[in-house]
């Protein structure tokens, strides 16, 4: 589908623009540009003219030269391999032919003549054979090519010629597609924005081909040059959201428009130069340096400026390359940089009407270009368009959105956002909380809110939702009192004293949970093994609580230690009324060898077994699947100081998972043989609204730190 034209480049850029297929120096275009830079800045960007040389990437230059002398290898292994030849069909003992010399006639006339016309055929159909194997993968046709050129043994020499430069014609040409991409790659692992562009200027000039990896690499820089940094890195590091722009002007070192996805991955020839990374930003004193270069205006503009215009040509018909989401982003991003919101939201309404799935990251340009111009309405509509596309924001997108809605004073959007925030991260961070106290802090929100409420629909609305808040809008008038307080032992908030609530889990979202771990765990387990599990389950459960035996045995140890977890298992029984020994679920491989060979391990497993109390993963098998489903199917409490966060547990429903977990995870601490449980906190830690309108928000705290010592807002009103 053709896309209506989305630059238009200012009248007074017109003159900085290069013909697309002429070859305008390079250096003197870089001289009107760019001021003069750092040490460090040049060697990384390659922006200040090199004395007189030729307009071009130095990488192209030395490429050529390198390929020169590839060329005369070849020819000179062709002749030695026909000399060769000659002599082990004759006999002959004739020296290598060298280059620019007749051939030796030793061992006769007739012999040397007959050598040289076997070894000149020979030789010419090895030479064939050679061009005919330069080919790239998906060349059939070059490669088809080659294999004309040695049938043409037994035919004329012209029609073998014909068919051997056309394969070494397509062969090439996939050979400088190949060259390119890799010279693309590393200015994009470099950070080198003038580099890239030089190198487009030459591919254009020389006509070679470009597909959407070289496209995605040379908008990808220049949208990043265009917002302010660059980030030297792989063409393919990982970014998302917001997070992957970073505001413009910023002093953060965060990436500032890395795309992800295979759409833009480098490939393996990049990774040969990983060491090169850390030499280019390696300081005197020999500690690294932050990897984001800033971007001088000149240059800003002019990556803006070359970057439309290659988009331009990306989806010329002439190129017809097709388009793809990381492309349409980038685009999307140089707007941005021009604050340009409309531009980049219609570029994100594009990639739906051409059959793309937008991203979370494609929104970030247009959400950020319409937030930082204070224009809130357009913003939430690209948040509502966001979720009619499945895509839900994440804590950067909502953070921009609050800041934009506090500063604009705007209640209703400050009090929908906080419910996102309840639904979405559950917990404020430190720059979310102080937005918030921000926001109760000035006098538009104490003047928000409803003076009289049916206290009976607030409190049957709570229980609808069950528990911890009711959606239906402020509660009172007055100004709000701030409180950074603690939550006790029996879940009272230390400041106000309300007592925070445990939000109940719905029993069908449990079942539907456990449901969904037991297919996952059966795609990636035997079939036959996770049945005879749930069947073992089935007979000797339920249970009141599971351990992850080899997160506790292996606490501070280099083998498994059973009795760890043992005293683990005797502490967290002593809390249930049954006395029940917990499941303990540790894989076989943890059972056998010497060590468990000793009397006092073969006890214990012993005495285990005859409990029913212990359950041996099999071999191949992944120990977590086992534990987390019986401590789901149980809904009972689980013993691990796992933070379940790796691609094992990456597969579970994100919104009830979280949830499950801080209402049934164990963790424990071993001091001198004793062991520390810490049991799952008193009430939800989440955003909690009461029935009489106060709040109260937990505050993301540092890993590993203690539940009660979590700082908590308290947000009441005066009166």
């Amino acid at each position: 589908m053709a896309m209506a034209p989305l630059f238009v480049p200012p009248p007074h850029l017109l003159f900085l623009l290069p013909a697309t297929t002429s070859s305008s120096p390079a250096a003197s275009l870089r001289r009107l540009l760019l001021p003069p830079l750092s040490c460090h800045a040049r060697q990384v960007l390659d922006v200040m003219p090199q004395g007189d040389r030729v307009a071009g990437p130095r990488a192209a230059e030395g490429a050529g030269a390198k390929g020169a002398t590839a060329q005369v290898g070849v020819a000179t292994r062709v002749a030695g391999t026909a000399g060769r030849h000659g002599r082990g069909r004759h006999g002959g003992g004739a020296r290598p032919w060298r280059r620019g010399e007749d051939r030796p006639a030793r061992g006769g006339q007739h012999a040397a003549d007959d050598g040289k016309v076997q070894g000149t055929r020979r030789g010419g159909d090895l030479k064939q054979r050679r061009e005919g194997r330069r080919w790239t993968r998906g060349e059939t046709q070059a490669r088809e090519s080659g294999k004309a050129g040695n049938s043409g043994r037994g035919q004329s020499n012209a029609s073998g010629g014909n068919a051997s430069r056309k394969g070494t014609k397509k062969a090439k040409g996939g050979e400088n597609e190949v060259k390119l991409r890799v010279e693309l790659d590393m200015c994009s692992k470099r950070g080198d924005v003038i580099g890239a562009i030089n190198l487009y200027d030459s591919a254009v000039k020389e006509g070679i081909k470009m597909g959407q990896h070289h496209y995605s690499v040379l908008l990808y820089l220049c949208s990043s040059a265009a917002l302010g940094f660059v980030q030297p890195a792989k063409s393919g590091n990982a970014g998302s959201g917001i997070a992957s722009i970073g505001q413009l002007h910023s002093s953060s070192t965060q990436s500032v428009g890395n795309l992800e996805g295979d759409d833009v991955q480098s490939e393996g020839h990049s990774e040969d130069q990983e060491g090169n990374k850390t030499d280019l930003f390696a300081l005197d004193d020999g500690t690294e340096k932050l990897s984001r270069i800033p971007v001088s205006d000149e240059l800003r503009e002019y990556a803006r400026t070359r970057g439309f215009e290659i988009f331009e040509k990306m989806r010329s018909e002439e190129e017809k390359v097709p388009m793809n989401e990381s492309a349409l982003t980038a685009v999307a991003r140089m707007a941005m940089s021009m604050g340009n919101g409309d531009m980049a939201f219609d570029v994100v309404k594009q990639m739906k009407d051409q059959g793309i799935a937008p991203k979370l990251r494609s929104y970030g340009p247009a959400l950020t270009a319409f937030c930082n111009s204070g224009n809130v309405e357009k913003a939430f509509e690209v948040e509502a368009h966001m979720l009619e596309s499945g895509v839900r924001p994440e804590e950067p997108e909502l953070e921009t959105l609050l800041k934009a809605s506090v500063a604009a004073q705007q209640g209703d959007k400050v009090y929908y956002l906080l419910h996102k925030f309840r639904t979405t991260v559950r917990q404020a961070s430190s720059t979310t909380a102080k937005l918030l106290e921000d926001w109760f802090q000035s006098p538009t929100a104490s003047k928000v809110g409803k003076r009289k409420w049916d206290a009976g629909a607030i409190t049957k609305a709570i229980e609808n939702n069950g528990g911890g808040w009711h959606g239906l809008g402020w509660l009172g008038r007055g100004k709000w009192t701030i409180s950074h307080s603690h939550i006790d032992r029996n879940g009272a908030c230390l400041a106000c004293g309300e007592k925070m609530t445990i939000i109940d889990l719905d029993p069908k979202e449990t079942e539907d949970f456990a449901t969904l771990v037991a297919k996952l765990a059966i795609k990636r387990e035997r079939r036959s093994n996770f049945d005879n599990f749930q069947k073992w389950l089935e007979k000797h459960g339920p249970f009141d609580a599971v351990v992850d035996g080899a997160n506790v045995g292996l606490f501070s140890h280099k083998h498994i230690s059973l009795s760890k977890i043992n005293i683990v298992a005797d502490v967290i029984r002593q809390r249930f009324q049954s006395r029940k020994l917990p499941l303990i679920v540790v894989h076989n491989r943890h059972l056998t060898g010497e060590r468990m060979q000793k009397p006092s391990n073969r006890k214990l497993v012993e005495k285990w077994k005859l409990s029913n109390a212990i359950y041996a993963t099999p071999t191949g098998s992944n120990d977590d699947w086992y534990w987390l489903y019986a401590a789901i199917r149980c809904k009972c409490l689980m013993v691990t100081n796992d933070e379940m966060r790796d691609h094992t547990f990456q597969l579970l429903e994100r919104d009830f998972f979280p949830k499950w977990k801080e209402r049934h995870q164990v963790r424990f601490n071993f001091e001198d043989s004793c062991v520390t449980l810490q049991m799952p906190p008193p009430c939800s830690v989440v955003i909690q609204e009461s029935e009489n309108g106060q709040w109260h928000i937990p505050v993301v705290s540092e890993e590993g730190s203690l539940e009660k010592d979590r700082t908590w807002l308290c947000v009441t009103r005066r009166n």
